[in-house]
């Protein structure tokens, strides 16, 4: 009578230890794959917030200057290309993430053509709603850099997890995959020449 129960007991110790260990697992990925999702939309938001305030920036360009239209078009062409790009960070690849930083970089890029131009009208560089405007930009591409290096913390230990065994046995199985890293924008690994 007693060896059943020995034997049952085993069962259930080897049973539960089992379904601790899957479930466990699966909770920790998860886990993981909500902070990647949670730092995503802070990035997302900051992003969104230097969308927010293109339209303010260009629309008092546009009233204290008789400003080049093609430098205000191409903010505006940049920044409606950028609002098209969506990322889903349950299934963050590396191609979402390079469509997305390629429509970011040429806002950018846009951005600091607008800035340059700008320096050459004094009445808009003295111009208090532009001002704000510029620091808030400035506050917001801060914002931008320290959301992506997060991002980029929380993706890392979401990878070191789901690839380290034995989770990356259970990570296929369960449909957890690698998610992509923001990389640094091309041409930043060369300092620019400065020349007087």
């Amino acid at each position: 009578m007693r060896k059943p129960l020995i034997i049952l007991a085993i069962v259930a110790v080897v049973l539960y230890i089992g379904y601790s260990f899957f479930a466990g697992t699966y909770n920790n990925m998860v886990q993981r794959e909500e902070q990647v999702t949670n730092a995503w939309s802070q990035v997302d938001n900051v992003y969104q917030r230097r969308l927010d305030l293109i339209p303010n920036l260009v629309a008092t360009v546009k009233g204290a200057a008789d400003f080049e239209k093609s430098t205000l078009t191409a903010v505006i062409e940049a920044r409606a290309s950028a609002t098209q790009i969506k990322v889903d960070p349950k299934n963050l690849t590396t191609e979402q993430l390079a469509k997305f930083q390629a429509s970011q970089g040429q806002l950018s890029a846009a951005l600091g053509r607008l800035m340059v131009v700008a320096e050459q009208y004094p009445q808009l560089k003295a111009n208090q709603n532009f001002l704000e405007l510029q620091a808030q930009l400035e506050g917001t591409e801060n914002r931008i850099a320290v959301e992506r290096q997060k991002f980029n913390d929380v993706v890392l230990d979401y990878n070191k997890y789901v690839r380290s065994f034995p989770q990356t046995m259970l990570a296929g199985m369960y449909g957890f995959k690698e998610k992509a890293y923001f990389q640094s924008d091309k041409g930043a690994e060369h300092s620019p020449k400065v020349q007087f």
